[in-house]
């Protein structure tokens, strides 16, 4: 008795789809997986109105996720500050440490210079030796 019930109910499932489509032809695209266009006012559904409350709960989470996403932002905001400052810092500290680990020779005859090649001049820099330990 009972397959039999299920059975007549299925059949009652399988005859409402049936009334609803409409016996279809061959597509004329020849994409017979397409389905035909429904309209839209037949997929748009309306919800029952929220209750003042559930409104007023909806704002306070809104307002609590967007409070909570500006916290993230500015905590990127200062690590990426904080980053940018010690490269600036490990930056000058290797100058500085470049600097006093070259050896630097004095020039003290400009004729030297006159007789020097065009490649070898360019190679010379100048320095401050006030700040830099000479050898």
């Amino acid at each position: 008795m009972g397959s039999m019930a299920t059975t007549s109910n299925k059949s009652k499932l399988v005859k409402k789809k049936t009334e609803n489509e409409i016996p279809r032809g061959k597509a004329k695209s020849n994409r017979p997986w397409k389905t035909p266009k429904t309209k839209f006012a037949t997929i748009k559904k309306t919800l029952p109105r929220l209750t003042f409350e559930k409104k007023m709960e909806l704002r306070r989470g809104l307002r609590a996720i967007k409070e909570r996403s500006k916290e993230i932002k500015d905590e990127r905001k200062q690590a990426a500050i904080a980053k940018h400052q010690r490269q600036l810092e490990s930056a000058e500290k290797r100058l500085a440490n470049e600097q006093r680990a070259e050896i630097v020779q004095v020039i003290k005859n400009p004729a030297k210079l006159k007789r020097m090649k065009k490649k070898q001049i360019r190679l010379i820099e100048k320095r401050d030796l006030s700040k830099v330990k000479v050898i």
